[in-house]
């Protein structure tokens, strides 16, 4: 039996509740934007964080909790944007 005679076997098995959810789910996967379901799928990163980098995050840290940041609205008044 091939992969679409089981799917068609368990289509028929389902109520017309779970029919209706089967296929608003496989509508949303089509229309799901590529980009996005590539950064969904991606692997977590698994890189070490080096002490320099762990300093680094550290400090910007310490800068966000003394208030020290801007917000990314301020940045666009800052330039203009």
């Amino acid at each position: 039996m091939t992969a679409k005679d089981k799917l068609r076997q368990a289509v028929e098995d389902l109520s017309e509740l779970e029919a209706e959810a089967a296929l608003a789910y496989i509508a949303q996967r089509r229309e799901r934007d590529p980009v996005i379901a590539a950064f969904e799928n991606a692997p977590l990163d698994d890189e070490p964080v080096t002490e320099e980098e762990e300093r680094a995050l550290e400090a910007s840290r310490e800068a966000y909790r003394r208030g020290e940041t801007y917000t990314a609205e301020q940045i666009r008044q800052e330039l203009g944007l």
